[in-house]
């Protein structure tokens, strides 16, 4: 388990939290693992996810850490008349009407803030699908931010976060070093695990293929 002398640049949550979510893991038997980089914004992924109760396991781990989480959300609920309670959780709108897509208005968000660690959960869905989406990758390469698999093995009880992978535009390779980490990692229901491989791999591979076999 870690110790409450873990320190991180980002922004933070306070002792009361980190206690609470210490306790409520260690009822359960998970431990700890992983160090944070110092960086002070950065994209946060989210696997394996085959179940509601990720979340759960994922905010107590976070405050373990003394990390405040961000997330994605739509402009009119963070503009509606809760959305400061919205956004007192983490809440970072898109506006989906505006010319400039999801991607570059959540970059531009990270850029301008003192500090955010954005969670994403690049499945999609707690239920099997053929790819991870990869709009995580997009936001950190336009962003200029490193990406941090953080992680929840139900099949181990272990939960943390791993080294922070600086994406180089080359996709495949860095999707390589984010299946390495996450390799024999289980949710808590492995039927429902989505691979990890973006569409874009996929449409390469096939691109490629079909071109060595026009040669």
């Amino acid at each position: 388990m870690l110790d409450s002398t873990i320190q991180h640049n980002g922004p933070s949550t306070g002792l009361f939290r980190y206690w609470f979510g210490r306790l409520w893991l260690t009822s359960f038997g998970w431990r700890l693992s992983g160090r944070l980089p110092t960086d002070k914004r950065l994209v946060l992924i989210a696997a394996p996810h085959t179940t509601n109760w990720d979340g759960v396991f994922m905010i107590a781990t976070a405050w373990v850490f003394r990390i405040k989480l961000h997330w994605i959300a739509k402009q009119s609920l963070v503009s509606g008349p809760f959305g400061f309670v919205l956004r007192s959780f983490g809440a970072v709108g898109v506006d989906r009407s505006k010319p400039v897509g999801q991607v570059q208005q959540v970059a531009e968000r990270i850029r301008e803030s003192d500090g955010m660690f954005l969670a994403i959960a690049p499945s999609g869905s707690r239920s099997l699908r053929e790819h991870w989406k990869s709009g995580f990758y997009h936001i950190a390469c336009e962003a200029g931010v490193p990406i941090v698999p953080s992680f929840l093995d139900w099949g181990a009880k272990h939960s943390g976060v791993g080294p922070a992978i600086h994406p180089t535009g080359d996709i495949h390779a860095d999707m390589d070093a984010v299946r390495a980490f996450y390799d024999g990692m289980k949710g808590k229901y492995p039927e429902r695990q989505t691979p990890v491989r973006l569409r874009e791999e996929a449409q390469a591979a096939a691109e490629t293929t079909e071109s060595a076999a026009n040669g």
